[in-house]
């Protein structure tokens, strides 16, 4: 009975496997994640010809490789795949920050009073709706509703580099915490299956 209790006591995972396996798996999440988004984003841009979304959406991808590559090389007892998770992350909240700083600057007030508001009116008018008449139901203008539609742009970029900053910031310095760890795993045990697809 004690033989057994030993064995499982041998058996049971160390904190650096453990950190070891969770790195594997969200790293693997993550970088599919990534990629596949970025992938979906590329072939969107490519239908609409949106150059800068292009750019952006290749540099995400990069960002989805640069991890899952990072993946691949821990799984091969390489420890400089930490060092590729941590860049994927900070390079993929450059990108993010640096696009998010860049939208400000593309609104475009003339276009949405002399072409967007007006096309709006058009279609409302289609299913019988007066726009007009709802903005004046909410004590509106058209004039008003151009700086109503800046701020919730601002609000929507703002949102998404917050949560980047937060996300893969945080992700960023969770990686590096588990470096360590991970680094004394792969020299003393054989790297643990991970939970998600193989890169």
């Amino acid at each position: 009975m004690m033989n057994k209790a030993i064995r499982m006591t041998n058996s049971a995972p160390t904190p650096q496997e453990k950190a070891l396996k969770r790195v594997l798996t969200i790293s693997g999440l993550d970088g599919w994640s990534v990629t596949v988004i970025a992938v979906l984003s590329l072939l969107l841009t490519l239908v609409f010809g949106e150059l800068l979304g292009l750019g952006i959406s290749l540099l995400v991808l990069a960002a989805g490789v640069m991890e899952l590559r990072g993946r691949s090389a821990l799984k091969r007892r390489d420890p400089d795949g930490m060092k590729l998770l941590v860049r994927a992350q900070l390079f993929l909240l450059g990108v993010i920050l640096a696009y998010c700083a860049s939208r400000p600057g593309s609104f475009d007030a003339l276009y949405l009073k002399e072409q967007l508001i007006p096309e709006m009116r058009q279609n409302l008018l289609l299913f019988g709706i007066n726009f007009d008449d709802v903005l004046r139901e909410v004590d509106l203008t058209a004039d008003e509703i151009v700086p109503l539609v800046r701020m919730m742009f601002l609000v929507i970029y703002g949102t998404v580099a917050l949560v980047s900053l937060i996300y893969q910031g945080g992700l960023a310095l969770y990686y590096r915490s588990k470096a360590r760890f991970v680094i004394e795993a792969m020299s003393t045990s054989p790297v643990p299956p991970p939970h998600s697809p193989p890169a």
